[in-house]
């Protein structure tokens, strides 16, 4: 027996998740939202996440309550007696297995690919972690910050601003999660069209490697191996890069054509640089970038924020205020896309959920359903795949 969803793409699909942090949690949501039912299966004392605070309760952090929506929690001991026959049997029912654990670990809980693939050839097991497990590296412990470091962003960053900076973000698990969650479609609509169950393995390190070499490889790009290299995109990575001050605050405007830079040349009462041998086309521009955007600080304090606004939006430049988290969510935009919306949480109480940034026309996602509590579903969904409950509640009391 399944849980249907009512609404979405991926309505009947069923998903694994054995996973903690953010990135297999994160990439296990993003199924969720699209109607897959997906189950958590966490320890007793839940995803480490749940602990984060803030938080109401315990074991309902505010990173949980975003990142486990559209989810049901079965807790189970995996090295407990029947942990892993219980888990065995939510997957020989599952069509998605998601997990971040280390292989080695999955490897002590027989619990690796070919393990599992013996109780269902049909499932898709996909895996991530640091690094490639068969490479020299594969034992390697790591989270954001180290492949942050080993794929070039640190290093990014200190030639910026001279100082090795990890981004504010956990951009690495998010990355990768979105990378997990569209290898996993690909791999469902291999099946479906006839294909098999497979091992898909999501490596941080070669995922961000790749993502970031998009635009600098750059000039390396036509170098052959061994070469010195000239990596890294000019334009992106002069110290001058920055947002534009102007008369009454900050702003980010970024002409891009040469009518965008006469326009804008014009508008702020030099026309003539236009002209500009320097600045006439976009390979002028790339070659003396950091002159353009010096200068290009300059002029905007000529005018205010709204000023430049109105007259960028009436020639196609791209620009827009610098605002924070809290104006960013506050913007009339924001709100009529409902992209942080309140809910009232049936534990919890009133918090705000993120919303989908995707739209489908003919597929809507499913309404969102609230983060469960640890272990909220465990009974339910292992009576569903014909597992008795009463054996993990049996070593429970034992071990109490």
């Amino acid at each position: 027996m399944r849980q249907q969803n009512s609404a979405g793409p991926l309505a009947g699909v069923r998903v694994i998740e054995l996973g903690s942090v953010i990135m297999a949690p994160y990439a296990a949501q993003q199924l969720g939202d699209l109607g897959a039912d997906v189950i958590k299966v966490e320890p007793p004392q839940g995803d480490m996440t749940r602990e984060y605070h803030p938080q109401r309760h315990p074991g309902m952090g505010a990173f949980a309550l975003n990142l486990n929506r559209n989810k049901r929690s079965a807790a189970i001991d995996l090295k407990a007696p029947h942990g892993r026959d219980a888990l065995l049997a939510l997957l020989r029912t599952a069509d998605v297995l998601i997990t971040n654990v280390r292989p080695q670990a999955l490897a002590r809980l027989r619990l690796s690919y070919a393990d599992v693939a013996q109780h269902n050839p049909d499932l898709i097991y996909a895996s991530a972690q640091g690094f490639r497990a068969d490479s020299a590296w594969g034992t390697h412990a790591a989270y954001d910050d180290i492949i942050q470091g080993v794929t070039g962003l640190v290093s990014l960053n200190q030639q910026v601003t001279g100082r090795p900076y990890f981004l504010p973000t956990v951009l690495v698990d998010k990355v990768c999660g979105l990378q997990i969650a569209q290898a996993v479609l690909a791999a469902l609509h291999h099946r479906a069209r006839g294909g098999s169950g497979q091992h898909i393995e999501v490596p941080m390190a070669d995922t961000m490697l790749a993502f970031n070499l998009v635009e600098h490889l750059f000039g390396a790009t036509l170098q052959d191996e061994g070469e010195p290299g000239t990596f890294g995109y000019t334009r992106i990575l002069t110290p001058q890069r920055t947002a534009q001050r102007t008369a009454d605050g900050w702003m980010c405007i970024l002409p891009a054509t040469d009518a965008h830079w006469s326009a804008f040349f014009g508008f702020a009462g030099r026309g003539e640089l236009a002209a500009d041998p320097r600045f006439r086309t976009v390979v002028d521009r790339a070659e003396h970038v950091d002159e353009l955007t010096t200068l290009a600080a300059e002029l905007t304090p000529l005018h205010t924020t709204a000023e430049w606004q109105e007259f960028c939006d009436s020639v196609s430049i791209p620009a827009g205020p610098v605002l924070d988290l809290e104006a960013a969510t506050a913007t009339e935009y924001a709100r009529a896309g409902g992209l942080l919306v309140q809910a009232e949480h049936p534990t919890e109480g009133a918090y705000r959920v993120i919303g989908q940034p995707v739209r489908y026309s003919a597929t809507p996602p499913p309404q969102v359903r609230h983060c469960p509590t640890i272990g909220q579903h465990t009974e339910q969904v292992l009576r569903e795949v014909g597992f008795d409950p009463a054996l993990l509640h049996q070593e429970s009391r034992a071990t109490a």
